[in-house]
């Protein structure tokens, strides 16, 4: 398999060209023959114009690449080895959606041949591979993993916005379903990434390994939380405590702020459906999950009340929320917690701008019904600053005295601006 990738001879199909997947697939198709296959005909259209539709990647990224963009799942028959990664969501009752894993399974298992390799990436809970998607490939290939075909799992380690962690550089953690399949997986993946490959004693370890990445990162950005709200009752800057604990050689450097995105806000909740499912109730994680995405509403609550100090008519204020997508630098709005922030403000009546230079207005007006304004106007009671965009941060005193009213509030998240308000009321989570 490896030698014929390399000659060519054979080639490899990522399944799901968003923000993990085309990025998985460019980095394969600058050493070897590649299928990119994406449901989204529009999408698939752009990446043939060299266009990355998530904004991640440049036109440049797209040069020397051998891959064929398609949306046809007949091209998919010339593929080996195939790669899944779409999106892994949960529902509204944050209850796991695999429509998507499956339906990528549906659409290999109408191609699949002897000899072939399959890898999901798609983020999921411990048995998900072998349990919900092993059974739609063998039933409509009418094949047999082992016998006719390997299976594994890579969890995806792509971090939007983060140039410097990039799919060649980062250790890969790989799994199969036998020692063979094992090995051809790993020096597949060892291809492109310079790093190297972890190799995971089983499929079900693999996929656990990445579902606790997520997962410990969420309850111990929720710690943080919660000390910001003991903390602002006792009149102590949170960051300040950070830093002054932070010179402890062993501290563990986390910070409050809204916990949004597809992976943070969400992969835990896979952990808990399958513990749940296993007749275990999960309460540290679950209690994580609820004090983060309380914040919104606590971030709105603690603005709202130091206005009426201020003697503001609720009604009357007007304030300017900086930042919409779900992370700084970034035009993917997908669970973007400032949303909870802006419904929060609109239930007490406050009138609320939104202004972000990396969000797309028809997007975010169409996934949560608020527009964004252009241009940052004048008088504002308050300033949320939301998500620390690098534009931002080029912002002094002077700019927010300009833009607020003379009795007006910085409120900023993530603490980026307490060193540089010294004028205005300013507070931070």
């Amino acid at each position: 398999m490896i030698e014929a990738l390399i000659r060519k001879e054979k080639k490899l199909a990522v399944i799901g060209l968003g923000y993990v997947g085309l990025p998985i697939a460019l980095a394969f198709a600058r050493k070897i023959s590649v299928i990119g296959f994406d449901i989204n005909a529009k999408r698939v259209e752009m990446m043939r114009q060299g266009i990355d539709p998530s904004n991640e990647l440049e036109h440049k990224d797209f040069e020397g690449a051998d891959i064929q963009f398609t949306s046809n799942l007949e091209d998919l028959r010339n593929a080996n080895f195939f790669i899944v990664a779409v999106p892994t969501p949960v529902d509204s009752h944050n209850v796991p959606d695999l429509k998507p894993v499956q339906s990528a399974s549906k659409t290999i298992g109408q191609v699949l041949k002897k000899g072939d390799y399959v890898v999901y990436e798609s983020t999921v809970y411990p048995g998900c591979t072998e349990d919900d998607c092993l059974p739609i490939l063998e039933e409509l290939s009418g094949l047999k993993m082992d016998i006719d075909f390997k299976l594994g799992y890579s969890p995806e380690r792509i971090n939007p916005g983060d140039k410097e962690h990039t799919i060649t550089k980062i250790i890969k953690v790989v799994s199969g379903c036998d020692a063979e399949a094992l090995d051809i997986i790993a020096r597949t993946y060892e291809i492109i990434v310079e790093a190297g490959t972890y190799r995971a004693s089983s499929i079900k370890v693999a996929e656990a390994a990445k579902i606790i990445e997520n997962t410990q990162r969420d309850v111990n950005i929720a710690l943080m939380n919660e000390l910001s709200c003991i903390f602002d009752k006792m009149g102590i800057n949170t960051y300040e405590v950070l830093a002054a604990a932070g010179t402890k050689w062993n501290f563990l450097k986390f910070f409050p702020g809204l916990v949004g995105g597809h992976c943070i806000g969400v992969d835990p909740y896979y952990l808990t459906y399958k513990a749940s499912a296993l007749g275990f109730k999960p309460e540290v994680i679950l209690a994580g999950r609820k004090i983060n995405d309380s914040m919104g509403a606590i971030i709105s609550k603690k603005l709202v009340q130091q206005l009426i100090k201020l003697n503001k008519q609720i009604s009357n204020t007007k304030v300017l929320v900086m930042g919409a997508t779900f992370k700084e630098n970034v035009t993917d709005i997908r669970n973007s917690k400032v949303v909870d922030v802006i419904k929060e403000l609109q239930n007490y009546s406050v009138n609320v701008e939104v202004f972000d230079p990396y969000a797309d207005n028809a997007e975010f007006e169409h996934e949560y019904g608020v527009s964004l304004t252009r241009e940052v106007g004048k008088d504002y009671d308050a300033v949320i600053v939301a998500v620390n965009h690098d534009q931002f941060s080029t912002y002094d005193e002077q700019f927010f005295i300009s833009i607020l009213k003379s009795d007006g509030i910085v409120a900023d998240v993530k603490g980026e601006l307490r060193n540089k308000i010294k004028q205005l009321t300013y507070w931070s989570l």
